[in-house]
């Protein structure tokens, strides 16, 4: 699943790839915003990215996507 993560005053977005499942990134983020604590988030890599909450902007949270199979469009 694809997470994009925006920081304020920052032009780019961060985009990781997790394994966690949907429900537990919002529950990560709902966490980090209530409690005012940082927003850490854990890659498929095992790597993890920490945001200041000062600094959130938005966080996208992509659909999984099952991949396609064949030549359509």
């Amino acid at each position: 699943m694809e997470v994009r993560i925006g920081v304020q005053n920052v032009a780019r977005e961060i985009v990781i790839e997790s394994n966690e499942s949907p429900e537990a990134v919002r529950a990560a983020v709902g966490e980090a915003l209530s409690s005012g604590t940082p927003l850490t988030l854990m890659d498929e890599k095992g790597q993890s990215v920490t945001v200041p909450t000062s600094a959130l902007a938005y966080v996208d949270i992509a659909a999984e996507q099952k991949g396609r199979v064949g030549f359509g469009g």
